[in-house]
């Protein structure tokens, strides 16, 4: 089977998150083909289209490239994507609402390539969107940029929040604490969670060959969650917007390496595909 946990069910507690090398050179083929898929996905993005129809390219561009979607089934989860419009927070099941000028939506991509997970998601733009949408988007994936940027041997789990609080308080944007980052590689959530916001009690620290995600969910009201009778679709309880960028990472001896890129170093987070750096020693 593509997943040997597709009822979601916690690993056991003494599961490592710890990758051999052999898997994390196979997670960066996952994580390259899932970034390949999402800047696809996201040129589909135009006013008109359903949400539906970016799910069949998605579907489509995975089994093309020999992979699984991850989300399809898990959980019974009825889609190959997420895809979260304006004040979905996360995990929206794809329709056929076309989406209207000025919405922006989050596409959240995973592919199972080789026995392992690539989970990758970005914001994008239908048409002209408004200041306070753009300035979400921005500060969403600031605070992604800068947890990255503390990810190390030995840096305590609760460094990671305590750096996406530290671009996301400042510009008036709410963190959302009910959904987290997580371990990831051959099952798709793993028992490793990294919190989007501080708390010292998070205090494992992080070691070489660590896979798992980040992916800060931020709002421009209250981060307050209300679940849809989907039993998935989460949405903002005052319905104001909410933005989210996520990358799979490793720790390496020097620093971290961002997987969800593609050979060449693209990915679709700056929303333009201009390269980014794959790995940062020091």
């Amino acid at each position: 089977p593509y997943v040997r946990n597709a009822r979601g069910e916690p690993g056991p507690a003494r599961m490592s998150p710890v990758r051999s090398p052999a898997e994390i050179e196979a997670m960066r083929r996952a994580g390259a083909t899932a970034a390949e898929i999402l800047l696809i996905a996201g040129r589909q993005v135009v006013p008109g289209i359903t949400t539906d129809a970016i799910d069949e390219v998605v579907h489509a561009e995975v089994l093309a490239r020999g992979a699984y979607p991850s989300p399809l089934g898990y959980r019974t989860f009825p889609k190959s994507v997420c895809t979260s419009v304006n004040e979905v927070i996360c995990h929206g099941i794809p329709d056929s609402r076309p989406l209207v000028a000025g919405d922006i939506v989050n596409i959240d991509v995973t592919v199972y390539l080789d026995g392992v997970h690539g989970d990758t998601s970005a914001m994008f733009c239908a048409g002209e969107v408004d200041a306070e949408s753009r300035r979400l988007v921005s500060g969403t994936l600031r605070a992604l940029q800068a947890a990255i940027a503390v990810v190390a041997p030995g840096v305590p789990v609760s460094e990671i929040g305590r750096a996406i609080e530290g671009v996301a308080r400042p510009g008036g944007l709410g963190v959302v604490r009910e959904f987290v980052g997580h371990g990831v590689g051959t099952d798709f959530h793993g028992n490793l969670q990294i919190p989007h916001y501080h708390d010292p009690r998070n205090s494992t620290p992080l070691a070489e060959g660590m896979t798992f995600t980040i992916e800060p969910m931020l709002t421009l009201g209250s981060p307050q969650v209300e679940l849809w009778s989907d039993g998935w679709t989460a949405v903002t309880a005052d319905r104001s917007r909410t933005a989210q960028f996520e990358h799979t990472l490793v720790v390496t001896a020097g620093g971290v390496e961002i997987l969800t890129v593609t050979a060449d170093g693209r990915c679709a987070h700056d929303l333009s595909a201009a390269p980014v750096p794959r790995a940062r020693t020091g």
